[in-house]
């Protein structure tokens, strides 16, 4: 689990069928002092209705994202589990 920044959305015109309908955002993953950047951003799942410029926890749980998809067999990897608060 990890803090990071949602940068925006992303948008596919093709994607995996167990992706279909899921909300796809931009996330800056950020460092223990919640300012500086950790890594390239990450495309994840949101399954909490977070929105651009708040943070979030990501997590790259591949157990989870299965029981939330309904599926054994899904390419997602990182998955927005929390909004934190201010």
């Amino acid at each position: 689990m990890q803090v990071g920044l949602v940068v925006g959305t992303a948008t596919s015109t093709v994607k995996h069928a167990t992706m279909n309908g899921q909300k796809l955002l931009i996330v800056q993953p950020l460092m223990a002092d919640g300012k500086t950047a950790d890594a390239d951003p990450q495309i994840a799942v949101d399954a909490c209705g977070a929105g651009v410029g708040e943070r979030v926890m990501i997590s790259s749980d591949g157990k989870y994202m299965r029981e939330i998809l309904k599926t054994d067999a899904t390419p997602v990897r990182w998955s927005v589990i929390g909004i934190c608060d201010e």
